[in-house]
């Protein structure tokens, strides 16, 4: 696993020790550090239409839209006809979050769902596969004689974004598919509110199959929201789910106000860790916001400038390290803040999966502090049983550093790992 954070220091425990045994692309839960993901398997198709196309088809401007699969042929079709489509991505939240953990820690992660039993060329299956690293086991995907899912992202003139879903049989995944060994074994379990919506279908059923596994296993649970419409439409199952199995809760602004009532990030992470452990909101141009519990006696005062919004100095103890409530003595909410790296690119070319990109570098240092504890369950760093291996103000600069990159490309999936070195650095800070 490449550990996050300075990469010149030479840390204290063997990440360099040859293996004893020939490297496997299917995880081995005995050996490996890995993640697990649940996900409805999907292809993104981004395409440019006139306001005109949505109306023809009756497609409510700036949603995500479940449409039935003979309507999404028709309106592929005619993109296809027009050459309306610009690219062919592997999509799926949790797809996305752990195809990016996979690049950021080049190591192992397994992704639960449904595939294609025979892949064509050129159908939606082949287009996922081709874009996932190949370090996400496959090898557990449930096989079904349809297609995988299919979203078709539609931008008009004015840049804005709407969405149109053809499930195919995405949701067919079983419950006799979620491996319970894999599972138990895992550095985290990560999932989408998706499957919430899909009433009646096999894989909400597999869904709380996995995570009543994680839970049994004290496997931390993260979940990654999906977006403010499905929040508005399912508030009440989300918040009985998170209440009841979710240690780990990610979402951007909109979400976040449509989950809590509150508007302002600060106050919408304050009303949401009564009901987890840690909140991830990114807020697009004002940076993401990272908030936790700490024990009393173990919260550290940052050295940063403190920060005031709604609540005061509410960034002064970002250099505590989080934890599960319910391990804490005296629990302290910690909260911390980040502006977008380098000011935010002077060009956004893709919004889609910065949040996913920013989840994962959480999990990557969520896994590395689980590897770490594997090698070195003597050492200081786990004196107490904390959640991730940074602080909360480190994990921020990660995680807006990974999203950040999701930006400046067209792909919603980073392409290649974050660089050794950063030229925006100081030259310090890699002498230290």
């Amino acid at each position: 696993m490449k550990f996050p954070g300075l990469r010149k220091i030479k840390h204290y425990f063997p990440v360099s020790q040859p293996k004893p045994q020939l490297p496997s692309f299917e995880v081995r839960p005995e050996l490996d550090t890995y993640i697990v993901g649940l996900d409805q398997t999907i292809v993104d198709v981004v395409a440019s239409v006139s306001d005109e196309f949505l109306a023809k088809y009756n497609i409510p401007k700036g949603l995500s839209n479940l449409v039935e699969h003979e309507k999404a042929n028709r309106i592929y079709h005619e993109l296809v006809v027009g050459q309306a489509i610009s690219d062919h991505f592997a999509g799926g939240t949790i797809g996305n979050t752990i195809h990016n953990y996979s690049v950021l820690a080049d190591d192992k992660s397994v992704l639960l769902g449904v595939m294609s039993a025979n892949i064509a060329l050129g159908s939606p299956a082949y287009h996922y596969v081709c874009h996932t690293s190949s370090k996400v086991d496959m090898n557990r995907l449930q096989g079904v004689a349809g297609d995988i899912g299919r979203g078709i992202t539609m931008i008009t003139p004015d840049g804005e974004r709407t969405f149109v879903i053809d499930p195919s049989d995405m949701d067919q995944l079983a419950p006799d598919y979620i491996p319970t060994d894999i599972i138990a074994a895992a550095a985290a379990f990560v999932v989408s509110a998706y499957p919430l919506r899909a009433t009646g279908q096999p894989i909400q059923q597999a869904m709380f199959k996995a995570l009543a596994d994680a839970n049994e296993y004290q496997v931390p649970v993260v979940m990654s929201l999906g977006t403010r419409h499905l929040v508005e439409e399912n508030r009440q199952q989300i918040l009985q789910t998170v209440s009841q199995y979710v240690n780990v809760l990610a979402m951007n602004e909109l979400e976040a106000e449509a989950l809590t009532g509150f508007a302002d990030p600060l106050l919408a992470a304050e009303a949401a860790l009564e009901f987890t452990d840690m909140v991830l909101i990114t807020a697009g141009a004002d940076g993401l916001y990272l908030c936790g519990y700490a024990d009393e006696h173990t919260k550290r005062e940052s050295s940063n400038p403190i920060k005031s919004a709604s609540l005061a100095d509410f960034n002064r103890f970002e250099f505590s390290r989080p934890m599960l409530r319910k391990d804490c003595q005296q629990p302290l909410k910690v909260y911390s803040h980040i502006d977008p790296y380098l000011g935010g690119p002077e060009r956004i070319k893709n919004t889609n999966g910065a949040g996913d990109g920013a989840l994962a570098a959480i999990l990557h240092d969520m896994a590395a502090n689980h590897y770490h504890k594997q090698v070195q369950p003597l050492s200081s760093k786990h004196e107490q049983a904390y959640l991730a291996y940074s602080s909360f103000a480190q994990l921020c600069k990660y995680a807006n550093r990974v999203s950040y990159e999701i930006l400046v490309q067209n792909a919603p999936r980073l392409s290649k790992g974050l660089p050794e070195r950063e030229d925006s650095l100081e030259e310090a800070y890699w002498e230290r």
